[in-house]
């Protein structure tokens, strides 16, 4: 029987809820993919990204989504698992740091997961919203981690050693916010739906100042295309 064509092969999309990964399962889906998304319960302190994982979902037709619990978040040590501090109102300058945002090896497990799932639904191709231009100093979002993941997928999994090609798509890597955010809106996500804010209030109004926010609320605005974001009152 001959392989299928790429277009109509399954792909695991890893969802978090938040403008990146919407705009990825929109160009995995533009590309034919059958798309699967897989969210994280992690601990997270910003939960609303979970409700916003499964709206996303929806909206886009993904074929199937689950969400994945593993709570990394009781190692502490990041302010989006433990009674930290968010950073709020930071200099562009400082993002170049490696915040306390950061959750250790985040991305190492999370990519783990979904290849382990991937392996299960025969699928070679996993798409990831890491970006190498608009970030928040996160070693795990690097083009130099995706390729050595890559690299280790291939050779830790029956289906690299049998000869198949893994693939870790970040088709985000080397775009801007504003780019994105453009790509995005002409596929057709519903960016109102998505959530970015490190430090929601308790209604999920975004707080406008942390790190993810204020990245988010300039991408809409270099891109010129309105911002749908709901802000706390008096913190936008």
């Amino acid at each position: 029987m001959a392989n299928p064509p790429e277009s109509s092969k399954p792909a695991v999309i890893l969802l978090s809820g938040g403008l990146d990964s919407a705009t990825v399962l929109a160009i995995a889906k533009e590309r034919g993919h059958t798309c699967h998304t897989i969210g994280f319960d992690y601990g997270q302190r910003h939960r609303n990204e979970l409700d916003a994982c499964k709206q996303v979902a929806e909206h886009l037709d993904a074929s199937s989504h689950r969400i994945f619990p593993i709570n990394i978040g009781s190692f502490g040590g990041s302010a989006l698992t433990a009674e930290i501090s968010v950073p709020k109102d930071r200099n562009e300058a400082d993002l170049t740091e490696i915040p306390i945002t950061y959750v250790p090896a985040r991305n190492l497990v999370f990519l783990s997961i979904a290849l382990a799932y991937a392996e299960t639904i025969g699928s070679t191709d996993l798409f990831i919203g890491v970006n190498a231009v608009d970030y928040s100093g996160y070693p795990d979002c690097r083009p130099e981690f995706i390729e050595s993941f890559a690299a280790a997928a291939n050779l830790a999994t029956k289906i690299g050693v049998d000869g198949s090609t893994i693939r870790i798509h970040t088709p985000l890597m080397e775009m801007t916010k504003a780019e994105i955010i453009t790509a995005g809106t002409a596929l057709g996500v519903d960016y109102a739906l998505t959530h970015s804010c490190y430090d929601p209030s308790t209604d999920g109004r975004a707080c406008g100042h942390c790190d993810s926010c204020m990245l988010r609320r300039n991408g809409f605005e270099q891109a010129g295309i309105a911002d749908p974001t709901r802000y706390a009152v008096n913190n936008a």
